[in-house]
């Protein structure tokens, strides 16, 4: 009997997923394999997948697939965070740093996995617990950022409870190691393997003097306190708004090792997506 008996899925809220929802039917149909889908993304499509609530994908399913790209990778590690079911990364779209497949791919790979043939990447998280919203968890990152017109992101940085430096920035990212390659990355900071277990501190647009990343171990905490001189801020986490801060409130960030769990197939590594999604071609010669 194979690995999988339940495969939940996760659909991208507007690209064109039909084909590769098919190809789950079928050959979960071949194989007397129960297809689940969240109530509001499945009946908006035409097809015989069971819908159920949040609760009930993440609890039922031994698979779960995401159909998109890395955003809609990123909700269903979310939905699933702290089980050790696995997540395909199906690309429906541009090339991602989470997806692990293409739609051709699926049917081949729904199989290997089905016969135990993949290997697992653990993804840690990120959470902090927001005064009013309460606890936020993010694969990417939770970004302090600045709300236009109301002044910069005038924030206290503090690791496990002692004072490190002041930033005045657009925005002050904290990142996971997969997170490195996305609002991180464009901020300035540094591409580092998903594989390692830590986090980053990024100001974005920085007006202070100090405009460096700042690598933080996995067991140490962060805390980040709005100053009175910065204007109030929106919390992003994996770009979207998930709260905000005033002058004088603070969050303190934590990392959470192996809270999701990537399907990889071997067809590629961390370093061929990033140099095709970055488009990193070749190198200087030194004279």
């Amino acid at each position: 009997m194979g690995m999988v008996s339940t495969v939940g899925m996760v659909l991208h809220p507007k690209r064109d997923s039909r084909e590769a929802i098919q190809t789950i039917i079928d050959w979960a149909r071949s194989r007397d394999v129960t297809v689940l889908g969240l109530h509001e993304e499945v009946d908006r499509i035409d097809c015989s997948a069971v819908p159920v609530d949040a609760a009930a994908l993440a609890g039922r399913s031994n698979l779960l697939v995401s159909l998109g790209g890395d955003g809609t990778m990123l909700r269903a590690m979310r939905l699933n965070a702290g089980r050790s079911t696995p997540v395909l990364g199906v690309n429906l779209g541009k090339l991602g740093f989470l997806a692990e497949i293409d739609v051709h791919e699926l049917q081949p790979a729904l199989s290997a996995i089905d016969n135990r043939q993949y290997t697992i990447e653990p993804r840690m998280a990120i959470q902090a617990m927001l005064p009013r919203e309460g606890e936020r968890r993010a694969f990417n990152d939770i970004a302090l950022v600045r709300t236009p017109g109301d002044g910069l992101a005038a924030v206290s940085v503090s690791v496990e409870g002692h004072p490190f430096v002041r930033l005045a920035a657009d925005a002050v990212i904290v990142a996971t190691s997969t997170g490195s390659t996305a609002y991180s990355f464009s901020a300035g900071g540094p591409i580092v393997s998903p594989t390692v277990e830590g986090f980053l501190v990024v100001p974005a647009a920085a007006h202070s003097t100090f405009n460096r990343a700042l690598v933080l171990s996995i067991d140490e905490e962060v805390t980040l306190d709005v100053l009175p001189s910065s204007g109030r801020l929106a919390v992003e986490v994996d770009g979207q708004v998930g709260g905000h801060l005033d002058p004088g409130e603070s969050i303190t960030v934590s990392a959470r090792r192996s809270a999701a769990h990537v399907v990889r197939l071997g067809t590629t590594t961390f370093y061929e997506r990033a140099r095709r999604k970055l488009r990193v071609s070749g190198s200087a010669e030194a004279d």
